[in-house]
């Protein structure tokens, strides 16, 4: 069971651990957990497993590439169905052959050996069937975006946005990924100062990688600059956006820039660009020439601003995949929003952590980090910021969290 941040008060306690922990949310509603399948969970994957047989009799009479994608994504669910269907099947036999008092002796010490070896079996086929029946992410299979700015703290959560850009380049080319920073502008007379930088990373579902560090990420520490040796506490914000810098020309409509229904749609006339003289460093070129771009969209007031190339052209293509990203983001948050206003009612309350919550302390007194949503803390603050694998073990407790409250939503029938 995933472990639960301690808070006084016993009525928000009892809410955080509902909304934070839905493993005890299953358990005070009577819902199976681990190797046990809740009756919602069971119709809904054979009721997928029916549709991906009849679509694979139709797909053997003539082939359309919708029903061939529909079959794909069904393929995980049906696979792991009948592997949970094989692991009982195996457990049932087995416990009528311990049941049956005509067994002989040698036997039935065979029988309770391989019970036990069926119970793990059936253990991991639940949660593959499980993480097959999450819904994937319209975004999962693209690149991203990495925003970082920083927050509440002055010059320390400054310092502390720019170690965050270190740890997630680290962590790019530890997994061996291709990060590229598109866009960073740093403090007055720091280099170690950032006040925003865009990481892109191009690999082909990063998104689906990153985006559980998406928040606030607030950091406790001693300042540098600080004389009597007090904690201070500051704030970063991540932003974790799809990326798809291509002209958005294919097949598929979701990545289609000239479909209006497209999440990556936008109107160029509801686009206000401006040029301007770039800022900071740069001798005659920044006093010279007018290479900086302002995108500004108007419905929503988004504005992107982009100076790092000297190319005017590059600024603007730059711009352009960024402001593109916000508004795709913007229109899939809006549409998970109003599924979380219908679960509300049926999930006693839960709620989505998005972009806005804080969701991870880094404590260098304690060498801790601890996540917010999973409750995972991991004592390893150096690894972490290394990017090594105790930032991975609280990624993958993030993302286990999120299958989770997939589980609950599905299993409540939401």
């Amino acid at each position: 069971m995933l472990s639960v941040p301690w808070v006084c008060s016993r009525c928000i306690a009892r809410s955080a651990r509902l909304t934070r922990n839905p493993r005890l949310f299953y358990q005070r509603r009577g819902l199976q957990t681990d190797s046990e399948l809740s009756p919602a969970l069971l119709v809904r994957a054979r009721t997928l497993a029916t549709e991906h047989a009849s679509l694979s009799s139709q797909l053997a009479t003539s082939f359309d590439s919708k029903i061939a994608k529909r079959i794909g994504e069904l393929g995980p669910v049906t696979k792991a169905l009948e592997q949970w269907n094989n692991a009982n099947k195996s457990i049932s036999e087995l416990q009528s052959l311990l049941e049956d008092p005509q067994s002989e002796a040698e036997l039935r010490s065979l029988a309770v050996e391989e019970l036990e070896t069926a119970k793990a079996v059936l253990t991991s086929v639940s949660n593959d069937l499980k993480r097959a029946l999450v819904p994937r992410h319209p975004f999962a299979d693209l690149p991203c975006l990495l925003e970082i700015r920083p927050g509440a703290g002055g010059d320390e959560a400054s310092i502390f946005a720019f170690e965050l850009l270190q740890m997630y380049i680290a962590f790019c080319a530890r997994r061996g990924l291709r990060p590229t920073v598109i866009k960073r502008e740093l403090g007055d007379g720091r280099e170690d100062a950032l006040t925003e930088a865009v990481l892109e990373v191009e690999a082909p579902g990063a998104y689906d990688l990153l985006r559980t560090e998406a928040g606030v990420h607030r950091v406790q520490r001693v300042p540098t600059t600080e004389a009597k040796g007090r904690t201070h506490t500051s704030a970063v914000s991540v932003m974790v956006l799809p990326s798809f810098p291509d002209t958005g020309s294919g097949a598929d409509s979701a990545l289609n820039f000239d479909d209006p229904s497209s999440d990556w749609y936008i109107d160029p006339q509801e686009v206000r660009s401006e040029k301007m003289r770039a800022r900071g460093a740069g001798g005659q070129h920044v006093n010279k020439t007018e290479s900086a771009v302002r995108l500004t969209h108007l419905p929503t007031g988004i504005v992107v601003s982009m100076q790092d190339s000297r190319s005017q052209q590059a600024n603007r293509k730059k711009a352009w995949q960024i402001l593109r990203a916000r508004i795709a983001e913007g229109r899939q948050q809006a549409r998970e929003q109003e599924l979380v206003e219908l679960r509300r009612g049926a999930l006693g309350g839960i709620g989505k952590m998005d972009r806005g919550d804080k969701v991870r302390t880094y404590n260098y007194g304690q060498s801790r980090c601890t996540d917010h949503r999973s409750g995972c803390t991991i004592h390893n603050l150096d690894d972490v910021l290394e990017g090594g694998e105790s930032l991975e073990t609280v990624m993958d407790s993030v993302r286990m969290w999120l299958t989770d409250r997939e589980m609950l939503a599905i299993a409540s029938g939401v």
